[in-house]
């Protein structure tokens, strides 16, 4: 997908960080009484939520929520269950905002008390702010289970040395898609994002709510646009964050976002570079640049400590792309391997890159992008792409074509692309100027399918995920609009955004304490926990 779950979560932006994560469990799908429609979903009981955390202010309840399997006609009986999480308005209840963090594949309750956290106070007395984990996920039941072996460090390196390696590569993804065929069953056939937004209608009628409104952060925004195209009539407010291009299909979206991440990567090597007196790594982006990928190539002969290899550094240092919060800390550990020293590399793979645990949240994410969307089935395709993307943007193309490739196998339907648009619906957009996993022209693309859409860029933002997180200006409008529905006036163009908001400016190069706090946690505001 255009987005990917970060294993251990994505860092935070300038202005504030946190990532989910909540535990994840595998069950059997529970045949039952089929739910004729979504809007009979029955009444939910709350109790604790365990295995979550909640913000400060922000304590959270948690339910069940039986859903139909396949809602297609003569389906059965065979239902799934969302697990849900909320945190109730403090005084009279005026709204319900439905808050989901990206993905897909990600885990969602710890959402609802971070969002709380986060609104304004007057928004925070009057909304309930539900979450949840989409089915297949998390503590949703059942859960995809693929291989965890799949993700057991040093990994394979991504890009292959010739036609040997890469038919070793090919045939890896599609032992990985079948393994997912044999331990996840029939609930593959049923993890479309139009299934969630059916899901998210149920999840609606169970909260008793004639209309919701809706938060989606990166790939939560094309599930709140699939809401919104389905269910225009049950949408009060609809706020869409690092949007996903509702034009690219995935796997072409794949391929462009190969491109703006090598961009994104290259804001990190400039900044790296600005700072060469505090990391030693060069004074300019091409030889800060040449340092990571010199690292790259030895790291592949002689992984650190054995476990972080090619493929290790390369799922770490996505996250530069992610968030530019994470910068000093990447630049460190990288200018410390330089040294000899590899003991912070292999604290920025433990936070920020994969291991066995990825296993649930990225078979989520391939049971739901392989039938989104149809894929080419011919290796040879995805090999010709790969190495012509690999050739303008070293920086992931290889890794992000093997992390999609067990689509080309996929034991499951493909669908048709989900065409959305409303006019009806208004929405506020809210998009980084140079957001590396989602880039900008799919928020100008998102605008033109829901007319009544506005859209606010923040200015040399390099962040992914920016709602909530600290920046008073994007917060002043996301605030505006769903207090009473207010929103920036139209910019005058297909080119221009309605609203610009300056961004925090660039870290500085000192790194975190290594020993300090945690800075995936939430600190003012929630962020998303992708891709």
């Amino acid at each position: 997908m255009a987005q990917r779950s970060m294993g251990a979560g994505a860092a935070s932006a300038r202005w504030a960080a946190a990532a989910a994560g909540a535990a994840l469990v595998a069950a059997a799908v529970v045949p039952g009484p089929a739910v004729a429609a979504a809007t009979q979903a029955g009444p939910l009981e709350w109790g604790e939520c365990s295995g979550l955390t909640a913000a400060e202010g922000a304590p959270m309840r948690c339910a069940r929520l039986t859903v139909p399997l396949d809602r297609g006609p003569g389906a059965g009986g065979r239902t799934v269950e969302l697990a849900i999480s909320r945190v109730t308005a403090r005084a009279e209840r005026t709204g319900v905002l439905v808050v989901n963090p990206g993905g897909p594949g990600s885990p969602g309750r710890v959402w609802a008390s971070r969002t709380a956290a986060a609104l304004p106070a007057d928004l925070r007395d009057h909304y309930d702010v539900v979450a949840f984990d989409p089915r297949g996920t998390g503590t949703s039941t059942p859960a995809v289970s693929c291989d965890p072996a799949y993700f057991r460090a040093p990994r394979p390196d991504t890009v292959p040395g010739g036609p040997g390696e890469s038919a070793r590569l090919v045939e890896r993804a599609a032992d990985y898609a079948a393994a997912c065929a044999d331990s996840t069953g029939a609930l593959l056939g049923h993890m479309t994002t139009a299934d969630s937004a059916a899901d998210v209608d149920a999840l609606r009628a169970a909260l008793g709510a004639d209309r919701i409104d809706y938060l989606g952060y990166s790939y939560g925004s094309l599930l709140g646009a699939v809401y919104a195209t389905r269910y225009p009539e049950r949408v009060r407010r609809l706020v869409l964050d690092s949007v996903v291009h509702p034009g690219r299909p995935w796997y072409r979206s794949n391929l462009r976002q190969s491109r703006s991440l090598d961009a994104a990567a290259q804001n990190f090597f400039a900044w790296t570079a600005r700072h060469d007196s505090a990391y030693g790594l060069g004074g300019t982006a091409r030889e800060t640049s040449a340092a990571y990928y010199t690292a790259r190539r030895r790291l592949a002969e002689h992984p650190a400590q054995g476990t972080v290899g090619a493929t290790e550094l390369e799922n770490a240092y996505i996250t530069a792309a992610y968030t530019s919060a994470a910068w000093p800390e990447l630049a460190r550990a990288l200018a410390d391997y330089r040294r000899g020293d590899t003991a912070g590399l292999v604290e920025v793979h433990g936070k920020y890159g994969q291991s066995t645990g990825t296993d649930p949240t990225y078979g989520a994410y391939l049971a739901t992008q392989c039938t989104d969307s149809r894929w080419p089935g011919d290796p040879r395709t995805w090999l010709e792409d790969g190495a012509a993307a690999h050739a303008e943007a070293p920086f992931q193309s290889w890794n992000n074509i093997w992390y999609n490739m067990p689509c080309a196998f996929w034991p499951a339907q493909s669908r048709t692309w989900f065409e959305v648009g409303a006019a009806g619906v208004d929405a506020l957009l809210l998009q980084a100027e140079h957001d590396g996993p989602t880039p900008a022209e799919g928020a100008f693309a998102m605008r033109e399918r829901f007319p009544g859409s506005r859209l606010v860029i923040e200015e040399q933002g390099r962040s992914h995920g920016v709602a909530l997180g600290g920046n008073p200006c994007i917060d002043g409008a996301v605030a505006d609009y769903l207090r009473d529905g207010s929103l920036p006036a139209a910019g005058g163009g297909p080119a221009r955004a309605d609203l610009t908001c300056p961004a925090a400016p660039p870290p500085e190069p000192e790194p975190p304490p290594r020993n300090g706090p945690d800075p995936r946690e939430p600190q003012a505001g929630p962020r998303p926990s992708t891709l």
